[in-house]
């Protein structure tokens, strides 16, 4: 079993930044990928950036690429996203997620733990 909690979100006006932070907890074989994914109203849930902690391999959605930067601290436990010059768009709740997996990162399928979700609101 994993446990993941996220906790960083709000609300923030457009062109600002938050940090998100996962704490995640559990069998350390079945989080070798930590995710982050985001489903905004009416949408479909949608990958955002992802981590190996093997390689340290980093991936992002483009939409995001060059604005949020996903990192881990290992001997925490922990994985952050931080998102800078948000827009509206990226109003939605932001899940983090674990996967044993080390391909298809981009795949929600592939993650088997997820967190309740933190909600991020950027009001413009």
């Amino acid at each position: 079993q994993v446990q993941l909690v996220e906790s960083g979100g709000g609300l923030v006006q457009a062109g600002g930044s938050l940090r998100l932070s996962c704490s995640a907890s559990g069998r350390t074989f079945e989080r070798n990928t930590m995710g982050w994914f985001r489903q905004a109203p009416g949408k479909e849930r949608e990958f955002v950036a992802a981590l190996t902690w093997s390689h340290g391999n980093t991936y992002y959605a483009d939409s995001v690429k060059g604005r949020f930067t996903i990192s881990g601290d290992n001997a925490k436990n922990t994985v952050y996203l931080e998102m800078n010059s948000l827009k509206s768009e990226d109003t939605a709740v932001y899940y983090c997620a674990a996967s044993s997996v080390l391909y298809g990162v981009r795949y929600a399928g592939n993650y088997g733990y997820w967190g309740q979700g933190t909600q991020v609101t950027v009001s413009s």
